[in-house]
């Protein structure tokens, strides 16, 4: 009996400490055979690194000259939030004209900044109206039919009473 009850702890004990694993995801460039800290300045190309690595993550807004290839990796406990736990972004700048590589730089999740962001929306100018207002804000600005001294505007043919 007292056998039974130490089994049915220690699963209990097991199943409570692999509930609280975390589950690890990774996303992003996955490197196989050769990773982007392997890229040599001066000797590779763009061609050779795209051969080597494929396509960048993505390209620089402002100069397609540059390169980017990001990592991550998020690890997530029970029903907590994802926390990213590892974070790599090597960035490849080329020469404009010979296309070789001038810089590679690694950036890691400590370099990182936080952004504050704002989900709010942007105030627009003069008030807001109610359902109300909007509903019976043209009784009385004037009809829906026409008026018959309409003939000057254009679109009327003189004479043409429909």
């Amino acid at each position: 009996m007292l056998r039974r009850a130490a089994y049915a702890a220690l699963t209990a004990s097991l199943l409570a400490v692999s509930a609280c694993a975390p589950i690890t995801s990774y996303s992003g460039f996955q490197a196989i055979e050769a990773s982007p800290t392997d890229v040599k300045v001066g000797a590779d190309t763009k061609s050779s690194v795209r051969a080597r690595l494929g396509s960048p993550s993505t390209t620089s807004t402002f100069d397609p000259n540059v390169w980017f290839y990001i990592t991550q990796v998020k690890e997530r406990i029970a029903f907590h939030r994802p926390q990213v736990s590892d974070r790599q972004v090597t960035a490849i700048t080329f020469d404009k004209e010979t296309e070789q590589v001038t810089h590679v730089d690694v950036l890691g999740l400590k370099d990182g900044k936080v952004v504050a962001f704002n989900n709010r929306e942007t105030p627009t100018r003069g008030r807001e109206m109610t359902i109300l207002e909007q509903i019976l804000g043209n009784v009385g600005r004037g009809g829906l039919l026409p008026r018959d001294d309409d003939e000057t505007l254009p679109g009327n043919r003189p004479g043409d009473n429909r």
